[in-house]
C-alpha cells in the first residue's frame, strides 16, 4: 500500500523560507508525475508544483521565482523549497504522485506565514 508522508510544515515570518519534503512508502515504481497542492481556508486547492520524472516542471505563477521543486526517483521523493514566503502562501500542503489510473495523496502539513 502507498503512502506519502508529507514533513516540513511550520509557522514562518514573511520573507522565510521553508523546505517542504513527501516520501512515499510502499511505492516499488517511480512516479510520472510528483507534486505539490494547497488549499487556503475557503479557497479550492490549486497546484503549486510539479515535476515529471525526467525532470521537466511547473510552476504556478504566484511562486515562480520563489519555490523550487526537486526531485529524488531512486528514494521516490519530492522536495518543495520555498522562498520568500509571503502571508498568501498560507494553506495546507498536499504532496501527490501519480502513475497511469493511478493517483496518491498525502495527508498534508500546515505551512503559516505570518506578516
Amino acid at each position: 500500500q502507498v503512502q506519502l508522508v508529507e514533513s516540513g510544515g511550520g509557522v514562518v515570518q514573511a520573507g522565510g523560507s521553508l523546505r517542504l519534503s513527501c516520501a512515499a512508502s510502499g511505492a516499488i515504481l517511480t512516479f510520472n508525475d510528483m507534486g505539490w497542492y494547497r488549499q487556503a481556508p475557503g479557497k479550492q486547492r490549486e497546484l503549486v508544483a510539479g515535476a515529471t520524472s525526467d525532470g521537466v516542471t511547473n510552476y504556478a505563477d504566484s511562486v515562480k521565482g520563489r519555490f523550487t521543486i526537486s526531485r529524488d526517483n531512486a528514494k521516490n521523493t519530492v522536495y518543495l523549497q520555498m522562498n520568500s514566503l509571503k502571508p498568501e502562501d498560507t494553506a495546507v500542503y498536499y504532496c501527490n504522485a501519480r502513475r497511469p489510473a493511478l493517483n496518491y495523496w498525502g495527508r498534508g502539513t500546515v505551512v503559516t506565514v505570518s506578516s
